[in-house]
């Protein structure tokens, strides 16, 4: 299920969003000129390695610095591949702009890193042996989703639904019925990696789901006087 586009009328440019749009596809075009070893020395330093800070012994043997924290922030700034990317891209446009309409510039960037950051703690508290790098902003734009189907639940969503993986479906769907959606399926992926992890493609569904409840946490933090739903325009 691919979101497309939504009904909610944002009445301020959304700054942020397109910022970290900018940046994420600076960031992703530099990696595409790496080779392998440049690639490696780059996630080794800049991806989340739960293992760089919970087994010393590989910490050390990799020359890295075990007390290094910044990772947990700068892997949602790194991506795996063009899917990966425009993926995590365009759904935070989707549902990035009305929540930036709806926090403020300022009070945006901060939920969108805390968001990012508790996906990581996640990630870590359930691998904290893993050696595998981790990078991308999908915790980040799950806590935005979260956050944007508690606000507008009843906002109108068309969503691509690729019926039998070849026939494009397109459907009118409310945002609270996306994020139940795509809730399950995190759970579903999630569970099935714990108890079969070569079953789970190499994703940190738990990463998603810290940033996921996080987003709602968050949103009643930051703006707790404007959950109220607010009117939204046809699609």
């Amino acid at each position: 299920m691919f979101p497309l586009r939504d009904s909610v009328f944002c009445k301020t440019a959304p700054v942020v969003v397109l910022a970290i749009i900018a940046l994420n596809s600076a960031v992703f075009l530099y990696e595409q000129t790496l080779g392998p070893i440049e690639m490696r020395a780059l996630l080794a330093e800049y991806a989340l390695i739960p293992a760089r800070h919970f087994d010393p012994r590989w910490s050390s043997g990799m020359g890295l610095d075990a007390g290094d924290y910044k990772s947990f922030l700068t892997c949602m700034f790194l991506h795996s591949g063009w899917f990966h990317f425009i993926l995590n891209m365009w759904t935070l446009w989707i549902f990035g702009c009305a929540m930036e309409d709806r926090l403020g510039h300022v009070r945006f960037v901060v939920f969108f890193l805390l968001c990012g950051l508790a996906a990581s703690i996640a990630h870590t508290m359930l691998y904290p042996q893993s050696a595998v790098p981790v990078v991308g902003a999908s915790g980040a734009v799950a806590g935005v989703i979260s956050a944007y189907a508690f606000t507008y639940p009843a906002a109108r969503l068309t969503v691509l639904v690729p019926l039998f993986c070849i026939i494009p479906l397109f459907v009118e769907i409310p945002a609270v019925f996306f994020a139940i959606f795509w809730f399950l399926m995190q759970i579903m992926q999630g569970w099935l990696e714990l108890y079969a992890p070569e079953l789970g493609g190499g994703v940190a569904w738990w990463a998603h789901l810290g940033g996921f409840f996080s987003g709602i946490i968050l949103l009643w933090l930051l703006a707790p006087a404007r959950l109220e739903p607010e009117p939204t325009g046809d699609l």
